[in-house]
């Protein structure tokens, strides 16, 4: 019997899905999406199974409005990982399917690619001679280009002959647009290497023999040290992939490090290669998508949601920075990127390599224990040598919009040296916070328990937590004085306090607020490679990856804050902050010098790390965690709590706890922490509490937050706040 029933997953907060009557000549797949009537609209989703039974009465079922696809959007193992991931991090599958897919996708467009617009002569245009054109050089330009033949509008576009050329021309009947289907071409034949390869050290070519050893699944930690050579070795691994006619996944933490390694890959291979990260526009994203799936890229290079791409023949996968918290994404499918990586590259039984100078312990731990196998390259590539580690006692000192006397003094020597030379200060703005001089009051935002942020460029006060703005104000809240002080220092204030300094150098700032336009942060990398500015001033957006060969100071200036932090995690970050942001300096032949100053030098996380390295860092901090009782040693779950009052909230998570503790599956080894305010307790208006669950296993964890859930959604205060289950957090604020 052919089934008549097509069970729905619907993007909704809901963990159900939903049957549909298939209509005769309907044929819906599994795996595909339709699109289906909801309450009163219209909704697209994926259709998890064919059946012909349903708890409901068939005439009580509505009928799927369109079929939208023929085939699946998702290779099978793909499929298999998101349901999976659906489950594991506790979130409704179809909400956890629809953010999967682009955004195109999820309105219903076509998941096929789209025609492309293409301009070409008319007899009329043909004709023309272009000595009338002498007025009108562009239009001169594309009949010239044309006449070559037909021509997209995206090329066009890209040879500077405007849409506004083009359309005046098609006015004056001389050209048209024609729509043309592009054609499917494996690109394999066109494959080649097109660059000359440096000669690989001992280290190195050990690494990539032990991958290519065995072309099924197995996971690999690459630990090198910054400028030891990391994507040397992934560019070799990528070779005999795509010479075999598969293609490679490379995952980057941040937008910031994609232009740079796009470009070592394309210089390298001749083989189409597509960027997946959030710069792109809708129309974008799915042309990447697509082109993974229908194997017209070699290449994806992308940030996390970039893991999520179909692929026709998906060879290996490669997760650079590893450690970056930014692989973990921080609201709705709570999942963790570099984890699913592993799980998806075990599923389609291919390598997964893991690249970092700075592991997390949760990867050390798995190479320690011998799941993970563990490669070290441990010198730096070529002449570079390990930049000189120094730290600046600050106690008692004037500080200069956070520069001290000493730390001027070196940055002097290196710039009229004709080197560059890096400041890393975490803090955007001008200030973090604005003080009355006369009354102590402190602007604070009125949504949040925080202090707004003056940035002084545009003339405002920023609250960095709900994005709230207002016009710096000119007298004191409390008191009414005019004499209100900026306090702290941002990198604004820093560049301006540079720019006075050191006038006869140029100085850039790379932040969220100054690579805001698209294309701003590419031009500016390539600025500084050019040394068209000397002196640099970075958020973690400088800080990771990139590669500034005239760098030979880099100094970070307030690392303090992170030392005395109540999150487990803190140290940890930190150390990888500081490898990270130390391995900018000395990466050519010129040798570095790192500079940290702070007001606790004998601090023994700082001398663990100046003298001893990261190595011995993490087996410090691994032996402390297992003393404790924390990650990776035992597993954890953040339940989040917020609504518009703090006591709804707080008697939310009573009740939760109340059931996590009579729960069944619960034991001896399992714990419940809280309810506690959160660090910052209100955000945007809402008050935010949480709940921490402690388990020895995955399992554990997962029975514990299966069973403890539809118990939790049938609370009477479930539907008046928002919560969310957070599984293995990153971040406990």
């Amino acid at each position: 019997m052919t089934p008549n029933i097509a069970r729905v997953a619907l993007p909704v907060p809901l963990d159900k899905q939903f049957d549909y009557l298939v209509k005769p000549g309907q044929q819906p797949v599994v795996g595909g999406r339709v699109k289906v009537p909801f309450g009163r609209q219209q909704l697209v989703g994926i259709v998890m199974a064919l059946t012909d039974t349903s708890d409901f009465a068939i005439n009580q079922l509505k009928p799927i409005h369109t079929v939208l696809d023929s085939a699946p959007l998702w290779e099978p193992s793909l499929f298999k990982l998101l349901t999976w991931a659906s489950q594991y991090y506790q979130y409704p599958l179809g909400d956890s399917l629809a953010n999967a897919m682009p955004a195109l996708l999820r309105k219903g467009r076509e998941a096929a690619p789209s025609a492309l617009k293409m301009w070409q002569l008319t007899e009329s245009g043909h004709n023309q001679p272009l000595t009338t054109l002498k007025r009108a050089p562009r239009q001169v330009q594309a009949l010239t280009m044309l006449r070559q033949g037909a021509l997209s509008h995206e090329a066009m576009l890209a040879e500077e002959v405007s849409s506004a050329t083009l359309k005046a021309l098609a006015d004056k009947g001389w050209i048209e647009a024609i729509e043309q289907t592009p054609a499917l071409r494996h690109w394999l034949s066109q494959f080649a290497v097109t660059e000359e390869k440096p000669r690989l050290n001992e280290e190195q070519a050990l690494a990539i023999a032990s991958v290519n050893a065995n072309p099924d699944f197995g996971c690999y930690l690459l630990e090198g040290v910054t400028g030891s050579g990391k994507t040397e070795v992934y560019l070799n691994l990528l070779e005999p992939v795509l010479a075999a006619g598969k293609q490679a996944l490379i995952l980057v933490p941040e937008i910031g490090l994609t232009p740079q390694t796009i470009n070592r890959f394309r210089r390298r291979f001749n083989v189409p290669l597509e960027t997946i990260h959030s710069g792109l526009n809708d129309t974008e994203r799915l042309s990447a998508w697509l082109a993974g799936r229908d194997n017209q890229a070699g290449i994806i290079i992308g940030t996390r949601s970039a893991l999520f791409t179909p692929f026709a023949n998906l060879g290996i996968i490669i997760v650079d920075e590893e450690h970056d918290a930014s692989y973990k994404q921080q609201d709705s499918l709570r999942y963790h990127a570099r984890d699913l990586a592993v799980m998806r590259a075990s599923q389609a039984n291919i390598p997964v390599v893991l690249g970092s100078a700075t592991p997390a312990l949760e990867t050390l731990h798995n190479a320690k224990s011998g799941k993970y196998h563990h490669l070290i390259l441990s010198r730096r590539a070529g002449s570079a040598q390990a930049a000189r580690h120094g730290v600046l006692d600050v106690k008692g000192q004037f500080l200069e919009a956070g520069l001290s006397a000493p730390l001027i003094a070196r940055m002097r020597q290196h710039l009229e040296a004709g080197n560059q030379v890096m400041l890393f200060l975490n803090r955007r703005g001008f200030a973090p916070a604005v003080i009355c001089h006369d009354c102590g009051w402190l602007a604070e935002c009125q949504r949040c328990d925080a202090y707004y942020t003056f940035h002084q460029q545009s003339g405002e006060l920023r609250c960095h937590h709900c994005a709230t703005q207002r016009p710096m104000m000119h007298h004191c809240g409390q008191c009414g004085s005019t004499q209100l002080n900026a306090v702290g220092v941002g990198t604004e204030q820093l560049e301006q306090q540079l720019e006075t300094l050191f006038p006869t150098f140029k100085t850039v700032r790379i932040d969220r607020d100054s690579t805001r336009r698209k294309g701003s942060l590419e031009n500016y990398l390539e600025a500084i490679r050019n040394n068209e500015y000397q002196i640099l001033i970075g958020t973690q957006m400088l800080a990771k990856g990139h590669h500034f060969p005239d760098v030979t100071l880099v100094a970070l200036l307030d690392v303090d804050s992170a030392l005395f932090s109540n999150d487990f995690r803190a140290s940890e970050r930190l150390a990888q902050l500081f490898i990270q942001v130390a391995g900018r300096a000395g990466r050519a032949s010129k040798p570095g010098e790192v500079v940290l100053q702070t007001h606790h030098p004998e601090h023994a996380l700082l001398q663990s790390l100046l003298y001893r390295g990261y190595d011995h860092f993490a087996a410090e901090a691994l032996n402390e965690r297992k003393q404790a009782w924390l990650p990776p040693f035992t597993y954890l779950a953040l339940l989040r709590a917020e609504a518009n009052q703090s006591e709804l909230v707080e008697q939310f998570l009573q009740q939760v706890r109340g059931i996590f503790e009579t729960s069944p599956v619960a034991s001896q080894d399992t714990q419940v922490m809280g309810p506690n305010p959160a660090p910052l307790a209100r955000r945007a208006g809402r008050y935010r509490w949480q709940l921490l669950l402690q388990a020895p296993s995955r399992r554990a964890l997962q029975q514990w937050l299966s069973v403890a859930k539809p118990a939790i959604a049938l609370l009477p205060l479930a539907k008046k706040i928002r919560w969310s289950i957070d599984v293995e957090p990153q971040d406990l604020t």
